[in-house]
């Protein structure tokens, strides 16, 4: 099982997108400093907004890049809102 997940950052102001096959791990890994080379550091404390769950790693990262394509807030907080856009998505975009 695979994850697209949505993190934000009051600090920063911004979202980020990721794919994960251990969504705990890599919540971690964002919000440590023990990489302090990454942009994510920056951004301490994240905040996990929406986790989506995709049955193959090819779609995760299929839906991971069109939510990065779209660059978009607006298309951000409404799936935030309302995940069952990404169910759409999966089944006649991808």
């Amino acid at each position: 099982m695979y994850f697209v997940s949505i993190i934000y950052s009051v600090k920063l102001d911004n979202f980020y997108v990721g794919t994960t096959d251990d969504v705990q791990r890599r919540f971690q890994v964002h919000n440590s400093i023990t990489y302090l080379f990454f942009y994510n550091v920056k951004g301490v404390p994240w905040n996990l907004v929406l986790n989506y769950v995709c049955d193959k790693s090819e779609t995760a990262y299929k839906l991971e890049k069109f939510i990065k394509r779209m660059k978009s807030r607006k298309f951000i907080f409404k799936i935030i809102e309302d995940s069952a856009i990404l169910d759409d998505i999966c089944l006649n975009k991808l």
